[in-house]
């Protein structure tokens, strides 16, 4: 249930959640929370890339270096071993594996173990969520923490159904936090594309978004699946999903949160700037 400003300013354990698109301040905020002391910071990306993908992810590294004659041999004899360095600022490994569709002399992959790898996620990311209770209970219990802070992944809104009142992902969510919604305006929309497309990174999609839109992308452009430029594609499809996703997150926000716009989370400086501003826009939606 979505509390009153009264409610929220009051409570001495806040939970929250934040989404939206990468680069519009969830981890800004969730950084700003944790470094005070006295909020616990858990990050969805974080357990998809340890808890439920930490193995494919690995294993990939060491299908890749078994391909080498030298690692070959120090692998299969236990002298050596290969881990991945994820860390909540290093989202590389989980990125460097869910990889980009396209020509492999590229460093592309093929469409079907693209969408392999999308599925992986989507269900990674679905049981990331359906955790964060767990983690609330962990960080009071095991930690001593009384506020907590969910950092969601941008495609959290391609694992639920915002239109249904009764899915159980957002159900699981919204019982045990405040799930706020990082709005970006027309001004971010261009500052996003521009970001990814001097470095395009790895993105996760619905297969009803994915499959239509690399279909129309090789018709559009005359090209092979073999012969896509995975940097050229991904580019495309990020440019397309600012759009698709902008509904689906609205719907979150109205059934199922709060909203506040990018432009003010830019301006905190500290947790009560952002308890202020929550409180102030679950006063403005009363």
């Amino acid at each position: 249930m979505i509390p009153s400003a009264q409610e929220w300013s009051e409570n001495p354990n806040k939970h929250a959640l934040l989404f939206g698109m990468s680069g519009l301040g969830k981890t800004y905020i969730s950084n700003m929370l944790r470094a005070s002391g006295d909020w616990f910071h858990y990050s969805i990306d974080y357990r998809i890339g340890t808890r439920y993908m930490g193995e494919f992810i690995v294993d990939n590294f060491k299908a890749h270096a078994l391909l080498d004659p030298f690692l070959a041999e120090l692998l299969l004899s236990d002298s050596i071993y290969i881990a991945s360095n994820l860390t909540f600022e290093n989202l590389a490994p989980l990125s460097t594996y869910l990889g980009k569709p396209g020509s492999s002399a590229l460093g592309g992959l093929p469409i079907d173990e693209y969408m392999r790898r999308q599925k992986q996620h989507h269900i990674a990311e679905v049981s990331a969520l359906m955790d964060t209770p767990y983690f609330i209970k962990r960080a009071t219990e095991l930690y001593g923490y009384d506020n907590f802070i969910c950092d969601s992944g941008g495609s959290i809104c391609e694992v639920v159904d915002p239109w249904n009142p009764l899915d159980p992902t957002l159900k699981t969510l919204s019982d045990s936090t405040l799930m706020i919604w990082i709005e970006g305006g027309n001004e971010h929309t261009e500052a996003l594309i521009a970001r990814f497309n001097a470095s395009p990174k790895p993105m996760c999609y619905q297969a009803s978004f994915l499959l239509p839109f690399w279909d129309e992308y090789l018709k559009e452009n005359s090209v092979k699946p073999e012969d896509v430029n995975p940097n050229d594609f991904i580019r495309a499809a990020y440019r397309a999903a600012l759009t698709a996703r902008q509904p689906r997150y609205q719907a979150m926000a109205d059934n199922w949160g709060i909203s506040v716009p990018a432009s003010e989370v830019a301006r905190l400086k500290s947790p009560d700037d952002f308890n202020a501003l929550v409180s102030d826009t679950l006063e403005n939606r009363s």
